[in-house]
């Protein structure tokens, strides 16, 4: 991770950590760097309900402009949109404006490939020393000043993507859709609805600090919306909807290890599942490799981010991977998570088997697991040797066969996860591991 640049792009408290000079800054620097190898380029932005979302937009748009390029604005949209269109349609990179699942103060610029997945690492570096050099890209003048466009079809042709996807018809089904007040609630209704379902929705009412108060990070409310409707499955999303955590009809929660858990499965039946393996990350269950090395299905792991899932993904040759979080890659379809093609992929297997989610996670069972955060002002200090040897004396002492402490690619914490066969020691483990950060 670099200064600005984390897991996810660069994210901090809007108006503070991350503002319009800084935008600006990202797109003086896109601009130019794409524009002198060809003499000009295109950038698709797109951005998330939040209010400062607006901010940045135009700070983006004006020092794109002001470099020669093109800029065009899709508005409210999914981070999966901005990397479908920036891939079909031939854009040299796309950003989106979200801080993903963090509070509404906060936001973020993440940065997209021509191919559709997170920006070389290497175009990176050079954008993060320009952030703190002087500006020596020149600006562009007379005809060469860029454009903005109207980009909203972009949208529009996305959400026609998303409806051809499912092979099958959700009539006769009822789905709660959570939105989260976010970059769904354009979105998710009219492709369900397109496809059969009969929707029941929340979370569809942003007013530009309400962003993430209900939806993936929330899950109690889309399993109330499911437990009071009668409803046959539910679905929440994050922020900017990259993320998708379902719940079956009883109102249990499945996560993104029980979602990869039911597609794993479904795509190995159909001779969709290449290499017989799913990328997973650290975090994920310790129950989920066991219970699909019993169907045959290898598990790869990476570290957490799905941009190295992604990575992984590239390199063996797999066609799923994902996150415990909800972030879940189908190779088919794109280059990162998308929260709805992944709620249609799980609503298309109900519908093709005639079954309910609940059958679906017949045979996976999760061990019990804890995360917590630790607020910290330095993060490394889980890098330390005392520590290391603090944690792990407190792993055995409490009986617990797995513990992960890292610090957040995407917040000033650390997370800290417990695995084992008991809860209680889990949670037991995380506050004492968490006390002591805190002491620190």
């Amino acid at each position: 991770m670099g200064k600005y640049f984390g897991t996810d792009g660069f994210r901090g408290v809007a108006g503070k950590t991350l503002t319009a000079v800084h935008a600006c800054r990202i797109g003086r620097f896109l601009g130019g760097y794409y524009g002198a190898k060809k003499g000009g380029c295109r950038v698709v932005i797109g951005k998330d309900t939040r209010r400062s979302s607006y901010m940045l937009e135009y700070a983006l748009a004006a020092g794109l402009t002001a470099s020669g390029a093109d800029a065009y604005i899709m508005h409210v949209t999914t981070t999966a949109s901005v990397s479908y269109i920036t891939r079909t349609d031939g854009f040299d990179c796309g950003i989106m404006i979200s801080a993903s699942h963090n509070p509404y103060g906060d936001n973020g610029i993440k940065l997209i490939g021509s191919g559709g997945e997170k920006l070389d690492d290497g175009v990176t570096a050079l954008l993060e020393d320009y952030i703190d050099s002087p500006d020596d890209i020149p600006f562009a003048c007379g005809k060469n000043i860029g454009r903005t466009v109207d980009c909203v079809s972009g949208r529009n042709r996305y959400i026609g993507h998303l409806i051809a996807l499912s092979s099958h018809s959700f009539k006769g089904y009822k789905v709660g859709l959570d939105c989260a007040n976010g970059s769904a609630w354009q979105i998710a209704k009219s492709v369900f609805d397109a496809l059969g379902a009969r929707t029941y929705v929340m979370g569809c009412s942003p007013d530009g600090t309400n962003i993430n108060s209900s939806g993936a990070v929330k899950p109690q409310y889309i399993q109330q919306l499911v437990k009071s409707n009668g409803l046959d499955v539910g679905f929440a999303f994050d922020g900017d909807a990259d993320r998708c955590i379902a719940c079956d009809e009883h109102g249990v929660i499945a996560d993104g290890d029980s979602i990869m858990y039911i597609c794993a499965n479904a795509m190995k039946q159909a001779s969709e599942l290449c290499g017989g393996s799913v990328v997973t990350t650290v975090m994920s269950n310790g129950a989920l490799a066991a219970a699909l090395s019993a169907s045959g299905i290898k598990c790869e792991s990476t570290q957490v981010g799905d941009r190295f899932v992604y990575k992984r993904m590239c390199e063996t040759g797999a066609s799923l991977g994902g996150e415990q979080s909800g972030h879940i890659i189908f190779s088919k379809y794109g280059a990162s998570g998308d929260g709805l093609v992944t709620a249609i992929k799980v609503l298309e297997i109900m519908a093709e088997k005639e079954v309910t989610l609940s059958y679906l996670l017949r045979g996976y069972e999760p061990l019990p697991q804890v995360v917590k955060n630790a607020a910290v002002s330095d993060k490394s200090v889980c890098e330390s040797a005392a520590f290391k040897e603090f944690a792990e004396g407190v792993k055995k002492s409490e009986g617990c066969s797995r513990i992960l402490v890292r610090p957040s690619g995407t917040e000033p914490v650390i997370r800290i996860m417990a695995e084992g066969e008991s809860h209680a020691a889990c949670v037991r483990c995380c506050d004492r591991i968490a006390r002591y950060l805190g002491d620190i």
